[in-house]
């Protein structure tokens, strides 16, 4: 009878998944803004050898430095660090998605006078009156050629109501 208590060895394929896996977090680490990497809390001598993997621009010496940083994350649990770095990367997946939606939201303001009314309508605390301001200044900005200052204005009026209605929902 065979026993499920004794751990069978990993075989060299799982090995070497495993290490590719290894290899693509050590370079997400390398492409990441200094001010996140140091969020994620990672061991001195590995943020030290992902700095050094910045300064390096030889294609030889980036990639065996890689393969450093790869020994290095094996003497760590990889999952904490891959954990915090998907939650930081889909944090700004999300950001991106939301100012995306915001600009889309200015534009169609900018071109429609119907999308204020149904915008005041679906959001309670929006004030009618500045925001039509606004939209009447980003559109005389646009046709003059001006710097568009109430163009922005209009959006971060925008994205403070939509923070405030998302905190209030």
């Amino acid at each position: 009878m065979h026993d499920d208590s004794v751990s069978s060895p990993v075989s060299k394929t799982q090995r070497k998944k495993e290490m590719h896996s290894l290899q693509a977090l050590c370079v997400e680490l390398v492409e990441l803004p200094e001010s996140q990497l140091a969020t994620l809390g990672l061991p001195e001598d590995l943020a030290a050898a992902v700095r050094e993997a910045r300064r390096i621009t030889s294609h030889e010496g980036k990639r065996r430095q890689l393969q450093y940083i790869g020994r290095l994350m094996r003497e760590v649990d990889a999952e904490p660090i891959r954990a915090r770095l998907e939650a930081i990367l889909g944090h700004s997946a999300q950001e991106a998605a939301r100012h995306r939606r915001l600009e889309a939201l200015r534009e169609r303001l900018l071109a429609d006078d119907a999308a204020l009314t149904e915008y005041v309508a679906s959001h309670a605390g929006a004030d009618s009156q500045a925001l039509r301001t606004l939209i009447r200044n980003a559109r005389r900005e646009q046709k003059e050629g001006r710097p568009p200052r109430a163009s922005r204005e209009l959006f971060r009026v925008l994205k403070a109501l939509e923070t405030r209605t998302a905190a209030a929902g």
